[in-house]
């Protein structure tokens, strides 16, 4: 069961005492936000670390530079990789109109990320006060034109298509065809391909590589060596990795993690 956390932006008679607050806390390495959910829309922001965000729908992982939208009312914990300093804005439920009803991971535009930290030096804004109003306004112009990535691993519901998939997350390296991967759990591979593309709209494979992926930006957040999370993602060479990192994300992992 989800822990409902009360409105932070509701005295307790219910009514409104801001229309966005915020909130700032820095964790260790593999620390876990436990499962929760919030009344209000979230915009979660790590100015560095890499966070991991698990809801029903799927695996949503944000390294810098990149948030997580949080629709009001989703259950989902988070956790760290890395030490993480979290930024959070919470919005007020249809503030930010005509925007993504699911977990979505979007860019963070250099514009939007000093939008963020200069909004969490305060606890609660009001649109009634000018100030708090065009910092409000920017923030959510910043918000509705970036663009989404896909740092995200929609999760599958058919319970042929889970035990793959939980095979899958317990070792990323393994070395198994996905022929035999899906044997073993119980399905045909053609069957396999057929739910993964139904409930997750990718293939096997390509959520394999997906999952292999977000493993990696894990492991680089922790401090692992380019080489060593390569391996630990499954790829038998650091160029075979580099390569499939750039295609994904455009740059080299160190390029990455440097920007």
């Amino acid at each position: 069961m989800s822990h409902r956390c009360p409105s932070i932006l509701l005295d307790k008679r219910g009514a409104r005492i801001a229309h966005v607050a915020s909130v700032s806390h820095d964790f260790q390495h593999r620390e876990v936000i436990p499962d929760h959910l919030h009344p209000e829309d979230q915009l979660v922001f790590a100015s560095n670390g890499v966070m991991t965000v698990h809801t029903t729908d799927g695996i949503f992982v944000v390294p810098p530079l990149r948030a997580v939208w949080i629709p009001a009312g989703t259950a989902h914990s988070i956790a760290m990789s890395g030490a993480v300093s979290l930024r959070t804005l919470y919005f007020a439920p249809k503030l930010v109109q005509r925007f993504p009803s699911t977990c979505v991971v979007l860019n963070v535009s250099p514009l939007l990320k000093e939008l963020v930290l200069h909004a969490c030096q305060f606890p609660r804004m009001r649109k009634e006060r000018v100030t708090h109003r065009r910092i409000i306004e920017l923030i959510i112009d910043q918000m509705k034109t970036a663009r989404a990535i896909p740092l995200q691993l929609p999760q599958p519901r058919d319970p042929r298509a889970m035990r793959i998939a939980a095979a899958l997350i317990g070792d990323p390296s393994q070395q198994e065809t996905l022929q035999q991967l899906c044997q073993d759990c119980g399905a045909s591979k053609r069957t396999a391909e057929r739910l993964f593309v139904a409930e997750t709209k990718m293939s096997l494979a390509s959520w394999r590589q997906r999952l292999r992926l977000l493993h990696a930006l894990r492991l680089l957040a922790a401090g692992e060596k380019v080489a060593r999370a390569a391996m630990e993602s499954g790829y038998k060479s650091t160029s075979a990795f580099i390569a499939m990192f750039r295609k994904q994300l455009g740059v080299t992992p160190a390029l990455y993690f440097k920007a």
